[in-house]
């Protein structure tokens, strides 16, 4: 039976009080193993019991507590026991630099922090002066901090409005500058409740999780979401990697996941389309339309059956997906859906279901939400402004920052491009702050020649940059396909210089072949290293300009 609820007040503390009094009996998280199993019932006292601990150490309603662990069952304890009790949730990114962490606790002030015993030696030694308690994550138990009060056997009911503040969310943006987005109660409690609105859950659902938590896109959608349905989450206990994704995967039969692009490109182009380019006959063949939707329908319903076999949605956000592997699921019957949206949103601005995707398109603006395109372009090329309930109130301390990107009339500017076509579809242009004005005046969107390049065979992954008026792409190979493919490569690129010189003159040519004339690439750095990335897979750009080192 599906039926949309709506939490009276939008608060975090309604939504889990509702969920906790209809769905006790319900498995509300676990691990895939089936370690830390809480029936919802279970998870309303454990929230309660943490509330009331962290209320014992003096902390007062609106105080901020910080959460810094990988994923896992006793994360959405703490979460709740802060949100839902009158306490303001500071989620750190599990990938953060000792230093990140530490700015961001004082910069926050936080109170209370929770930590996993893997991040734990990352906060050892830092000067906190505000911070009261130390807590373990794996077992709830206090490192450190002194009891101010008696615990109470059951807590005081703390009044908690629509308005309060609930988070702020440190980002980590592609350039540079990590802001604390404050979300309020309501801002992240309408994403919940919205998400019905562009698939319908119930209670029957299994979600299996493995982005990370501290992520608003995995905790809006991934957490909070199926929650508020009184539907099963899943936790791996080891990193997210093929091998552990797999078994997991066959185990539990998710009927909902949540991924970013990077993990199905990397699935498509190594398991997919390798081997339809093995053979000059394979590469002939696939090149036919007819026989291509043939083999991808086939190839889709083994892909199906890796992931359990009763997958009805798996969302994709965070960043674009590459068109051809878009294509690839499309034609495979795959049920993959598309968001779009900013952590200072909370993150969901627009989406598609899976009877709904169209090629590179972000989908329709979700209900209640409003997007516009200020100052389109001839093409209809314009920033994406957006308003609603989920619109952040601001930067944390930071006045400036926000004035940048809220304007008076309540319009958040998310520094996208973007433009509609005739049903009012959205489709992602790119960051303005990365857009490339030609000699000529044309606009160059760099993650549409990345797109390009990154079908290219070998290539795993690329970013396009301007130096000196030029276009330049740096490129990550994928060497061993290469060596595989392309005799005595390794050899070429070490002995012989001109010959290496003369495969990347290759290679851009036959780039350039693919490119319209306002994109073409002057020249192609090889990469040695990965490039640095964000929680949601995205590029650091910043790090990769002419003034920065780590350009070479």
């Amino acid at each position: 039976m599906y039926k949309k609820i709506t939490p009276q007040p939008l608060t975090l503390k309604s939504l889990i009080d509702y969920s906790v009094a209809h769905f006790a009996e319900n498995t509300a998280v676990a691990f895939v193993e089936g370690n830390g199993l809480l029936k919802y019932s279970d998870l309303g006292k454990s929230i309660d019991e943490m509330a009331g601990l962290l209320y014992s150490f003096g902390l007062e309603k609106g105080d901020k507590v910080a959460l810094y662990s990988q994923n896992m069952p006793n994360w959405v304890i703490a979460y709740f026991a802060v949100v839902a009790r009158g306490l303001v949730i500071v989620p750190i990114l599990p990938d953060f630099t000792r230093e990140e962490v530490e700015n961001v606790l004082i910069h926050s002030e936080a109170k209370a922090l929770f930590v996993s015993e893997r991040l734990k030696p990352k906060t050892d030694g830092l000067e906190l002066p505000h911070l009261k308690t130390k807590i373990k994550l794996e077992d709830l138990t206090v490192i450190s901090g002194e009891i101010t009060t008696p615990k109470p056997e059951k807590i005081a009911e703390i009044a908690v409005n629509e308005e309060d503040i609930a988070a702020i969310i440190y980002t980590s943006g592609t350039t540079g500058r990590s802001k604390g987005v404050v979300l309020t109660q309501k801002n992240i409690t309408f994403v919940a409740m919205q998400s019905y609105t562009i698939f319908p859950i119930n209670e029957h659902d299994v979600f299996l999780s493995f982005l990370p938590l501290s992520h608003t896109y995995e905790n809006s959608i991934g957490m909070l979401y199926p929650i508020m349905y009184g539907a099963s989450i899943y936790y791996l206990e080891k990193p997210p990697t093929a091998a552990s994704l797999l078994p997991a995967m066959a185990k539990i039969r998710p009927t909902m996941m949540l991924s970013v692009p990077l993990i199905m490109e990397k699935l498509y182009k190594n398991q997919i389309q390798a081997k339809f380019v093995k053979t000059k006959f394979s590469r002939m063949i696939y090149k036919s339309p007819v026989f291509r939707i043939l083999i991808h329908r086939i190839a889709g319903k083994k892909l199906y059956q890796t992931f359990g076999g009763r997958l009805k949605f798996f969302g994709i956000g965070g960043a674009k997906l590459d068109s051809r592997v878009e294509r690839f699921l499309k034609e495979a019957k795959f049920p993959y859906a598309i968001g779009y949206g900013l952590t200072e949103t909370a993150p969901l601005l627009a989406g598609a279901a899976p009877h709904q995707t169209k090629l590179q398109s972000t989908g329709y603006a979700m209900e209640g939400v409003e997007l516009k395109l200020n100052e389109p372009n001839k093409k209809g090329v314009g920033e994406i402004w957006a308003k609603g309930p989920n619109v952040m109130v601001g930067y944390y301390k930071n006045p400036e920052a926000t004035e940048e990107v809220l304007t008076s009339d309540g319009w958040f500017r998310t520094g996208d491009l973007g433009k509609f076509d005739a049903k009012q579809r959205l489709f992602i242009k790119g960051r303005m702050k990365n857009t490339i004005i030609s000699a000529s005046g044309e606009n160059i969107y760099p993650e549409d020649i990345e797109s390009v390049i990154n079908n290219t065979q070998y290539v795993v992954e690329s970013l396009v940059i301007e130096e000196d008026g030029y276009l330049v792409a740096k490129v990550i190979l994928d060497i061993e396909a290469i060596e595989k493919n392309i005799a005595h490569l390794k050899a070429v690129i070490d002995e012989k210089k001109e010959k290496y010189t003369e495969w990347k003159q290759h290679f851009t040519k036959e780039l350039n072949a693919k490119l319209n004339r306002a994109s073409q690439i002057n020249r192609v750095d090889i990469m040695d290293e990965p490039f640095e990335k964000t929680a949601s897979q995205k590029i650091k750009r910043f790090l990769y300009n002419k003034t920065n080192p780590k350009k070479k």
